[in-house]
């Protein structure tokens, strides 16, 4: 029996590119996976343009296409990972975009790849076609997650990857309403490999990733897989106390061994006061931060998405995390 390939698209507002996408998709698996059967699922944020329409009329016509309409626009993190959830393929693509700045024609490397034993096939973005401040934000803001996090994650790594049944089903164990998938796959282990791409610039129409949208996108993925932010808050203000101290007790020995005080009468002890009170503050706000960071892995269960339709699911298809 021929093995299933899932590929999973969210999109919004795409009428430009959507039909572009399922094309190059579904060309692929007409020649160099055509071994392979296709199952392209496309989730809808709660598009206002013509996405919507264009998405029944290629359903319609191949039931290799899948379609989650959402009630409303859940955020592409969450729409995207409902997706995947949704998928039942032997080996899932993880996140191809409507815009193919991530290319398809990676795909069937990144299948030969998985069918040599990797279960993580993930796709380096070792040049991107944007602007230059874009690009350095990004890179930092990579190393930086890199550095910080207590998973072992590859620089300039994003969602595009091919990963095994097996990591997908791990991934289903995690009951986070916010997932940074990225990085998830990385935290569920397995063996993986990497393949260097350029990331290419949008040829039609704007990304809705807005730059907002991408800076909590980005302090997701920090405070979720790191913990350095509130130990730096907590040892910080430890610090800054120790320093409070220290300066407290030279100004003391300043005023008894000389004759001469080191500033006007009082002018110490509310420098001294307020900075020890500031860091006392940090230090219990870090501890506080620790116990709240755990609370917070456990309680965040509200729904991934809320979904409208389904389109060419089968009732077995429907899927059931396992808890």
């Amino acid at each position: 029996m021929k093995k299933t390939i899932s590929i999973v698209t969210p999109c919004y507002n795409e009428e430009e590119s959507i039909r572009i996408c399922y094309d190059a998709v579904r060309n692929l698996f007409d020649t160099e996976l055509s071994n392979y059967n296709r199952e392209h699922i496309f989730c809808d944020n709660a598009s206002k343009d013509m996405t919507t329409d264009i998405l029944r009329d290629i359903a319609s016509k191949d039931t290799n296409v899948k379609v989650i309409l959402n009630a409303r626009n859940f955020g592409p993190m969450r729409s995207n990972f409902n997706g995947v959830m949704n998928a039942s393929g032997d080996a899932v693509l993880l996140f191809l975009p409507a815009d193919l700045q991530d290319p398809p024609e990676l795909i069937p490397e990144f299948v030969q790849l998985w069918e040599t034993g990797n279960e993580v096939v993930f796709g380096i973005r070792t040049l991107r076609e944007e602007p230059l401040l874009m690009r350095l934000m990004r890179k930092v803001f990579y190393r930086l997650v890199s550095s910080l996090s207590y998973v072992d994650f590859p620089i300039d790594v994003g969602d595009f990857q091919l990963v095994d049944r097996k990591v997908v089903n791990a991934m289903m164990l995690y009951e986070d309403s916010y997932p940074f998938m990225r990085m998830m796959t990385f935290e569920c282990g397995f063996k993986s490999i990497g393949i260097p791409y350029t990331w290419r610039s949008r040829q039609d129409g704007k990304s809705k990733n807005r730059f907002i949208h991408l800076i909590d996108q980005g302090l997701n993925g920090l405070v979720t897989f790191s913990r350095v932010p509130l130990r730096l808050s907590l040892f910080g203000g430890f610090a800054l106390a120790l320093a409070c101290i220290l300066y407290a007790i030279v100004s003391i020995l300043i005023t008894i061994f000389s004759d001469t005080a080191s500033s006007q009468p009082g002018i110490p002890t509310l420098i001294v006061a307020l900075f020890f009170f500031t860091g006392i503050q940090l230090f219990f706000i870090g501890m506080l931060g620790e116990y709240i960071l755990s609370i917070h892995g456990q309680v965040r269960k509200q729904p991934m998405v809320i979904e409208r339709e389904r389109i060419n699911f089968s009732v077995s298809n429907k899927n059931n995390r396992p808890r």
